[in-house]
């Protein structure tokens, strides 16, 4: 399937929910061939047995076919409380896409359709979910609900979001993960799209606000957004390139070749240093490459909501 046939040239996503569902059935499908087979049969009905609850609400017919122990869930239970906070400062929106008729996402468009297919999934299984939107501004929040109002509001904020023009618009994560924080009043499973580019502040005062937002207990997942081709192992011809920061406008203008061996070694050493807080801080950290499919996303999903207790 070919995502982005489904791109509207002159308006971003044409429609981000049947995008999601075709995403989300996708990876369902190919869930056999995973450590979740089974799970799928049955995947907005039941949830896995926890050893010391009650056994009166196994499903035995599933555990014959599956021999796997779920038991049945009910219409007015919600499990979880999840929620979405996404960058949209301007480095997020790198590769410019003019009417996104390229044949790959950009970070802003991939994190919106990973957004609306986790938020197809929660639907499914009749969890909350909100959203929060940052960049130099805290753009949008909306606590967790439930509702198909709810779910339509969301992903129209997510569509805008694509779309938005964002130019030089810095990035202030650290100021408004404390203001996410300060929103999120009951404990929740919470999912960052970032690309963890940073113009004016160290990693310290970040990771200060990542481990708030751990502060009532919430699980935290950093999805590292990154065009790794581009942005880690800095593919380009070596001709004479000109390389814009587009929150600062600053530039450089130079060969790659003559600056490859060095910035692929900086960007390394960064990057393995945002690992290593995420593991002090206990946040779990998925590389989140652009240029691959969703099935990382809603893997590490799956495994996230089965831990959560």
């Amino acid at each position: 399937m070919n995502l982005q046939a489904e791109l509207n040239n002159a308006g971003g996503f044409k429609n981000l929910e049947l995008l999601a569902k075709q995403v989300v059935e996708g990876f369902i499908s190919g869930m056999h061939k995973s450590p979740f087979h089974g799970f799928s049969a049955e995947f907005a009905e039941h949830k896995i047995y926890n050893q010391g609850e009650s056994t009166r609400h196994i499903d035995w017919k599933l555990y014959a076919k599956t021999d796997k122990l779920y038991t049945k869930r009910y219409d007015d239970e919600t499990n979880l409380r999840c929620h979405l906070i996404v960058d949209n400062s301007s480095s997020m929106h790198y590769p410019e896409m003019k009417d996104f008729s390229i044949s790959k996402l950009n970070k802003i468009g991939f994190s919106a359709l990973a957004s609306a297919s986790l938020m197809q999934i929660l639907k499914k299984q009749r969890d909350a979910v909100g959203l929060s939107i940052y960049s130099d501004a805290y753009d949008y929040y909306s606590p967790e609900k439930g509702s198909e109002r709810h779910h339509q509001m969301l992903l129209a904020q997510l569509s805008k979001m694509v779309v938005s023009k964002t130019l030089n618009k810095q990035t202030e994560t650290y100021t408004y993960l404390h203001q996410i924080a300060e929103n999120i009043k009951r404990r929740s499973l919470i999912f960052l799209f970032t690309d963890m580019f940073q113009t004016s502040i160290d990693a310290m005062k970040l990771f200060e606000a990542l481990r708030h937002l751990k502060h009532n207990k919430h699980e935290v997942v950093l999805f590292h957004v990154i065009d790794k081709e581009k942005e880690l192992n800095f593919n380009f011809d070596n001709t004479p390139k000109r390389f814009i920061d587009v929150e600062t406008n600053e530039f450089i203008n130079l060969y790659p070749d003559t600056v490859k061996e060095g910035y692929e070694s900086a960007v390394d050493d960064y990057f393995k240093g945002i690992k290593s807080k995420c593991l002090q801080y206990q946040i779990k950290y998925v590389e989140a490459d652009i240029n691959k499919s969703f099935d990382t996303i809603l893997t590490t999903y799956m495994v996230e909501r089965q831990k959560f207790k």
